[in-house]
């Protein structure tokens, strides 16, 4: 009996660490954010805000400063909102960007750092203490080094609801497709 109990408890154990490694991807989640932006010559730009998101890649990020915008993406359409400029630009991309994806492939690097590839961009992800995301850096398309550091964040068991995620055009706003 003794060595059942303990055929089971290691056969759980093992199980659970499998898992161990693993990046909780949330339902959702809210926080603020602080976006720092290097170029290849080592210029820094930092934009702050707030952002929402639903798994697996409903998203909306207010940008609060150094210029006000709104971009949503639910897919495989981003609009973005600049009110410095009263505009609205719409984008179709031929692959939207999954962030539910992106951490359920991502494997412990060390310590609370994990990596993976996606769509040929190496991420970098910082976990807190709590395993929620603190940090995701990545290079993008014009080699620039981009850092998004989330403060305050709050995971929910729940999806919000989608109208929350929707970028209203302004009705004196110029649209480009």
């Amino acid at each position: 009996m003794k060595k059942l109990f303990l055929a089971i408890f290691t056969l759980l154990f093992a199980i659970g660490s499998l898992n161990a490694g693993a990046i909780k991807i949330p339902v959702a989640f809210k926080a603020n954010f602080i976006q720092q932006v290097k170029n290849p010559k080592g210029k820094v730009i930092k934009y702050k805000g707030s952002v929402i998101f639903n798994s697996p890649s409903s998203t909306k990020w207010n940008y609060t400063s150094p210029t006000k915008k709104e971009v949503c993406s639910q897919g495989k359409q981003v609009i973005v909102i600049d009110h410095d400029l009263e505009q609205v630009n719409y984008y179709s991309v031929k692959k939207g960007f999954n962030l539910a994806k992106v951490l359920s492939n991502a494997k412990l690097h060390h310590a609370n750092v994990y990596t993976t590839e996606f769509d040929g961009k190496l991420y970098t992800i910082v976990l807190n203490a709590k395993n929620q995301i603190e940090q995701i850096a990545y290079k993008d398309n014009l080699d620039n080094i981009v850092n998004i550091i989330f403060v305050n964040i709050q995971y929910k068991n729940s999806k919000f609801p989608m109208s929350r995620f929707e970028c209203i055009k302004p009705r004196n706003y110029d649209s480009i497709y």
